[in-house]
């Protein structure tokens, strides 16, 4: 796939909205990330990944997509990387969480907006405009 010029900043706003659910998902042993995906269960992984969105985002904001990996070797630090698909309304991101002990990634392979404006600009405002409007936030007591 050819990166697109507007492709840096909606990574890096897919990135801000999911750095609170990848913490999340780090709660989770290694073990079993590489347990269900080495045994294909992704039902697991799936109910996993709404667990820890449903802490931070409207319910059917953020789903696992069509699969996930675990690189495990003997050399390297382990990694786990999860195609995931965020739905806020209007838009359809398509990306990979890729999970490791201290860090996590994100690589958006294509956004997808139902009702796409020609400025690519205005597509990326409205991405982190919907995607803000999809976030749950604590509020505080007026006490």
């Amino acid at each position: 796939m050819n990166p697109q010029i507007h492709s840096t900043a909606r990574e890096k706003i897919v990135a801000g909205a999911m750095q609170e659910v990848a913490n999340e998902l780090r709660l989770i042993e290694l073990a079993d990330f590489v347990a269900f995906i080495r045994l294909d269960s992704l039902a697991n992984i799936s109910d996993i990944v709404e667990s820890a969105a449903e802490l931070y985002f409207m319910p059917g904001t953020l789903r696992l997509g069509h699969g996930c990996e675990a690189y495990v070797t003997w050399t390297d630090n382990p990694r786990i990387v999860l195609d995931l698909e965020l739905r806020p309304r209007g838009a359809t991101v398509y990306f990979s969480l890729s999970l490791s002990a201290h860090d996590a990634g994100v690589e958006v392979g294509y956004v997808s907006f139902d009702k796409p404006s020609d400025c690519p600009e205005a597509n990326t405002r409205f991405l982190a405009e919907t995607l803000e409007r999809s976030r749950i936030r604590k509020t505080r007591s007026a006490a």
